[in-house]
């Protein structure tokens, strides 16, 4: 999942090159990218993991992409800051694990975030750990593969 994802996202930078302006497209700081892309691959391939053992049908897998990964991206800041919600919604957002993923590339690419991109490396590594864990005990369990 993780190489699939980090391949897609890799063509996808290099067939934007030809239409978008150099600097746009040149990351400020490098590092930041890379970490924040291998940290958010491996969330949302050991989330497809976890999804795919729960799943008893394909009906299952769009209700976990339709309404978890879906509203946690959208609800993320994707595409605007969260300083420009309200509080409540701010505090709502700073509980999302998308939000400080997306925060990190926000920072990784452009320089500029809403919290501190040590604190978005820590939660995103946070999140890795723990879905690694119930991932990794799905299997050992045999959760929905022993029957």
């Amino acid at each position: 999942a993780m190489a699939r994802g980090l391949t897609v996202g890799v063509a996808m930078w290099l067939l934007t090159l030809p239409f978008v302006p150099w600097h746009a497209l040149v990351p400020d700081n490098a590092l930041w990218v890379i970490a924040f892309a291998f940290g958010g691959t491996w969330v949302m391939g050991t989330l497809g993991l976890i999804a795919g053992i729960w799943s008893e049908k394909f009906d299952h897998l769009a209700v976990f992409q339709n309404f978890i990964i879906m509203p946690l991206t959208f609800l993320a800041g994707t595409f605007y800051s969260i300083q420009t919600l309200p509080a409540f919604w701010q505090k709502i957002s700073h509980v999302n694990p998308f939000f400080y993923m997306i925060d990190g590339f926000r920072y990784g690419f452009f320089g500029v975030s809403d919290v501190s991109p040590w604190i978005s490396l820590g939660v995103v590594t946070f999140f890795m750990t723990l879905l690694t864990i119930v991932a990794m005990r799905m299997l050992v369990t045999g959760y929905k593969l022993r029957q």
